[in-house]
């Protein structure tokens, strides 16, 4: 749900195992994704972070997180429905990423994968994200990008600051 420790989507590990945050910063921003692997964490002092547990723990609440190990899905409904929720106010291509990188996780555990949903309660919205092989090449390809991102020697550009509105990485990126 949030992009926090606690979420269950740490650092990379030693098996080199990627969680949805790892997918999610890589699409939002490399570069976050660069500084979280390296162990800056500032979104766990960040007003919007616990903002987006809060909607987490309070909607949903009948709901059972499933906890993979290096990815903590929020829940998944019976044919195999991956279900992710977002206290965004606006869909975004690094929601579906993550979606789609949980579905390629249960795949690879023998789940027959039937896609995933995005559910933004502040909007009153869902989106779907389709499983199909297309999606499963996007997958992968986001897992190798985030390897590679990780694996860099130096931190990747940062972006506009106007694309890093709300972002807790901001003072670090941006700071005087």
């Amino acid at each position: 749900m949030n992009p926090s420790a606690g979420s269950g989507n740490g650092p990379e590990d030693e098996d080199g195992q990627l969680g949805g945050v790892h997918i999610k910063y890589l699409h939002h921003c490399p570069r976050q994704l660069w500084l979280y692997t390296r162990g800056y964490r500032p979104e766990q002092r960040s007003d919007l972070v616990a903002f987006g547990e809060v909607v987490d723990d309070t909607t949903f609440t009948r709901r059972r997180d499933i906890d993979l190990g290096e990815a903590k899905i929020d829940w998944v409904t019976t044919g195999a429905v991956v279900h992710e929720t977002k206290s965004s106010r606006a869909p975004s291509p690094a929601h579906a990423a993550q979606v789609r990188h949980y579905c390629l996780l249960l795949e690879r555990r023998g789940v027959a994968v039937r896609g995933g949903t995005i559910h933004y309660p502040l909007i009153r919205r869902t989106t779907d994200v389709p499983w199909d092989s297309e999606a499963r090449a996007e997958a992968e390809a986001s897992e190798a990008q985030a390897r590679a991102t990780i694996a860099a020697a130096r931190p990747p550009a940062r972006l506009t600051r106007a694309n890093c509105r709300g972002c807790s990485y901001l003072d670090y990126c941006w700071g005087d």
